[in-house]
């Protein structure tokens, strides 16, 4: 593997913190205080295999840490596990690489991955023997930096609208006639038309209003290097009239996804855009609930942005643990081991068709899902890597200008894109 000189790469690590630190996972698990687990210490040449996560809600008597160490046990090792909130941890590994003493494994929000990757911390999953076939092309395709993998996905969350049954039947909406963005508009018309909100989400100036513009953008079918395209002003466009003509409220400029979704739960709203990691909520909420794909302009799924983890592996100067390292993975990637992944965080969908399949078998009404899932694509994808933060910076200012009435959506993009080209210098 190429990796920079030490004075290129503490450039690198310097520049790729401050850039992490606006990528908090748009759905991931939620979020804690650092903590830190361990088992004795043990394993090849004497010491524990040490293990890195973003998941401090789950303590060292969890499922999920009792999962970490079995899986080191069946590779013949004994794992110390240190769990930190989802931003610290990038720090910390970015730290760790720059400093020669990176963990054996660390699981990344997966924006993240190619950023460490291109400051030479990881390696490839080719390089250390792992077979990435069995998943899915869209999903790994999140890891990825100029055609190699540089991890696995241990499943993935995305978005989806949720509905309000009750509403929609007093409004005479079948959700299934939502196939495209005129049979979206209609319903939401019928909606207000019955005096109800139509519709909510979140569009606030961070990158949860890029995770969550992201399915209407690439939905018209732009892309995110044509950030003024034709395409991506209908998308802003169609945000926009939303807010001025009251289909959705003007709180959505600042509004969270988790705001967006106290929104949903107070029964008043039809539609809001959100993740599966709400469907427990939703299953608690006092009304029924259901879900629609977020549909394409014309037709079709609009590909949605994933959220979760990859499991990673650092470069380390003693390659002979590389072989337990493996052997940990493939524990944790079995069909088994990713529907317990799955269950475990409520819900991650497992990564390979197996995996998606067991756990369809054991929970039939996550279809619809896994078929967002299927569809959805990384937000690093199409070999953006470090670039996709700087554009989703500007994306997101964009989305803020028109929605707020300071530019038009054709005007706000003009200014993103040059805002991106000159960031990304491309």
């Amino acid at each position: 593997m190429n990796r920079p000189s030490m004075s290129t790469r503490a450039a690198v690590f310097g520049t790729a913190v401050l850039a992490l630190s606006a990528l908090a996972a748009c759905a991931s698990a939620p979020q804690g205080g650092a903590t830190a687990t361990a088992s004795a210490d043990g394993g090849a040449g004497g010491s524990a295999y040490t293990w890195w996560d973003p998941y401090p809600q789950h303590d060292a008597s969890s499922a999920w840490a009792k999962r970490v160490d079995s899986c080191g046990q069946q590779a013949g090792v004994t794992i110390k596990r240190t769990a930190y909130d989802t931003t610290a941890l990038t720090n910390q590994a970015l730290l760790a690489g720059q400093e020669g003493n990176a963990p054996d494994v660390i699981l990344l929000d997966n924006p993240a991955v190619s950023t460490l990757a291109d400051a030479g911390m990881l390696s490839t999953m080719s390089d250390f023997g792992l077979d990435t076939a069995r998943f899915d092309k869209n999903l790994i395709a999140a890891g990825e930096l100029d055609g190699k993998a540089y991890g696995i996905p241990i499943g993935a969350n995305t978005l989806a609208l949720y509905y309000n049954k009750k509403i929609l039947d007093a409004a005479g909406v079948d959700p299934k006639s939502i196939k495209d963005w005129a049979s979206l508009n209609a319903a939401l018309q019928k909606v207000k038309a019955a005096g109800k909100k139509p519709i909510t989400f979140s569009a606030i100036g961070t990158e949860e209003g890029s995770f969550q513009f992201l399915p209407w953008f690439w939905g018209s079918g732009a892309q995110l290097t044509q950030l003024d395209s034709p395409q991506a002003v209908a998308a802003l466009d169609l945000w926009t009239k939303w807010v001025k003509d009251g289909t959705a409220p003007n709180s959505v400029i600042s509004n969270s996804q988790n705001t967006t979704w106290e929104e949903f739960l107070t029964g008043q709203f039809a539609f809001a855009e959100n993740g599966t990691w709400q469907i427990n909520s939703a299953k608690k909420a006092g009304f029924p609930t259901g879900i629609v794909q977020i549909p394409g302009k014309d037709g079709g799924i609009a590909p949605t942005p994933t959220g979760g983890e990859f499991i990673t592996v650092p470069v380390q100067k003693d390659t002979k643990r590389y072989a337990a390292t493996k052997k940990i993975l493939e524990c944790m990637t079995t069909p088994e081991g990713l529907v317990e992944t799955g269950t475990t965080f409520a819900y991650y969908i497992p990564s390979t068709a197996e995996g998606q399949q067991a756990i369809l078998a054991k929970e039939p009404e996550l279809k619809p899902w896994v078929d967002a899932v299927r569809s959805a694509k990384g937000r690093t994808s199409d070999n953006l890597g470090t670039k996709y933060p700087k554009i989703s910076e500007a994306l997101w200012t964009g989305v803020q200008k028109a929605l707020s009435g300071s530019a038009s959506p054709a005007d706000a993009l003009k200014e993103a894109q040059a805002q991106a080209k000159q960031a990304t210098g491309s």
